[in-house]
């Protein structure tokens, strides 16, 4: 056997016993961009800590390279890759339509990130030239969209929603900091609730620092968001922290669930159902998450 081939066999088993501890889509918290031009870091963050990666077809890219990026995300994907993908927006028709054509029935997509989202009937058609079956994560980044929220969420294959902060606030001039930032999110929880999709998708923290991370990720779960995309290598495991219940929370919940069942399933009075209901989800997420209890 060749040291390329060697190499090869040993990529593909670490790729598999990731996969295999991979959270899923529905419950994964950090999401990790990666420019579609950098080839030489896909495996990289496959192999990382980032419950997702979306390798990144549309702002990373300037336009008369995108033809190259589809390259490198196909060839990828068909050795043995898997991702989701962003895609430019529907109101670019030739980019959109090329990136639909070439991910078409490629095995390794996860899913698309459909950018600029600004209505539900971007999802559907997206949705319908993909076969009907890809999952779509419309990723609101306007006034129009955050408006149209409830119906994008609504809309037939929508999987999930993400906020695009950074081109959000250069639409509407909000600010970057918490109180600015508190409605939109919220909005996008609240419609992901009605349309029966999981909690919603925060945008990137640009900072570098941890703490800064840290603060912004908390405030994303303080609100109802379930996820964060992240952008370097070092963000993912920060975000899965802050974004998971804490040994304290499953202790908690799990002594709380334990007594629920020693007292017969009784529900006393009118706080006892919220708590039940809290401690039900930390559970759940817990062992989604292979947390152990303090």
């Amino acid at each position: 056997m060749t040291s390329t081939s060697r190499t090869g066999s040993e990529l593909e088993q670490r790729r598999a016993e990731r996969e295999a501890l991979r959270v899923g889509s529905s419950d994964a918290r950090s999401w990790l961009l990666v420019n579609a031009l950098l080839v030489e870091r896909f495996d990289e963050a496959q192999l990382s800590r980032a419950d997702q990666i979306i390798l990144d077809l549309e702002d990373a890219v300037d336009g008369s390279l995108k033809e190259r990026a589809r390259g490198y995300v196909v060839d990828w994907l068909l050795a043995g890759g898997r991702a989701w993908v962003r895609i430019n927006d529907w109101t670019v028709a030739d980019h959109w339509s090329a990136d639909l054509e070439a991910l078409h029935g490629v095995p390794g997509l996860a899913g698309v990130m459909l950018a600029k989202t600004e209505d539900a009937e971007q999802v559907t058609d997206t949705v319908q030239r993909l076969g009907g079956q890809v999952p779509v994560i419309p990723l609101v980044e306007s006034a129009l969209g955050i408006e149209e929220a409830v119906h994008i969420a609504k809309a037939r294959g929508t999987f999930r929603l993400a906020f695009g902060s950074g081109d959000y606030r250069r639409d509407t001039g909000a600010a970057n900091d918490s109180l600015a930032m508190a409605y939109p999110r919220t909005r996008l929880v609240i419609a992901s609730r009605i349309g029966g999709v999981p909690g919603p998708i925060d945008g990137p923290t640009v900072a570098s620092t941890h703490p800064v991370l840290r603060e912004q990720a908390a405030e994303s779960v303080n609100l109802g968001m379930t996820g964060k995309l992240a952008l370097d290598l070092d963000q993912p495991a920060v975000i899965n922290e802050i974004m998971s219940p804490s040994p304290a929370d499953v202790a908690w919940a799990l002594d709380f669930l334990a007594e629920f069942e020693r007292s017969g399933r009784v529900i006393r009075d009118g706080s006892d159902k919220p708590r039940l209901a809290r401690a039900q989800t930390i559970q759940r997420r817990a062992e989604t998450f292979r947390i152990t209890p303090a």
